[in-house]
């Protein structure tokens, strides 16, 4: 598959500070929940905690799930840029949330093979659906991306 001519992955070595709220809270919940994992903790609560201070707490559910089903090699809670993964991750999420399900699998295919992307695509959907009802929409960025930019003035 040639990748020629699409934008960068959207997101992939962004300030974390730089991202719109919904992505930032899925972020940091993303990476509470491995901080949690690594420790030895239980991870749904700490991302529970993270999505709570939004009103987003039945999205830790589906969270849970995702994060079970396509493992990331997510940051620490305070690195300053999305990693690749990470990036791709939030990508799935957006896409999985507006309805782009072919899209949001292609997305989970850059983390994982076939059967595992499948497998986790309930847990996307789900989790877009609990972050829509909190009134949180992702961005749509492959969109956003391919969209002309106004032309310099000068």
């Amino acid at each position: 598959m040639s990748t020629s001519g699409l934008p960068d992955w959207p997101w992939a070595g962004t300030e974390a500070d730089a991202l719109p709220q919904a992505e930032r809270l899925v972020l940091d919940a993303v990476r509470a929940w491995y901080a949690a994992a690594r420790a030895g903790a239980p991870p749904l609560p700490a991302a529970h905690l993270v999505l709570v201070a939004e009103e987003a707490a039945p999205a830790a559910p589906p969270l849970d799930a995702l994060l079970r089903a396509a493992p990331v090699a997510a940051g620490c809670p305070f690195c300053l840029r999305v990693a690749p993964q990470e990036a791709a991750l939030l990508l799935a999420c957006a896409l999985a949330q507006r309805g782009a399900r072919s899209e949001a699998l292609a997305a989970l295919l850059r983390l994982l093979p076939l059967r595992a992307a499948y497998a986790a695509m309930p847990a996307a959907i789900h989790l877009g659906s609990a972050l829509r009802r909190a009134g949180l929409l992702l961005r749509h960025p492959i969109r956003e991306a391919m969209r002309p930019r106004p032309a310099a003035r000068g």
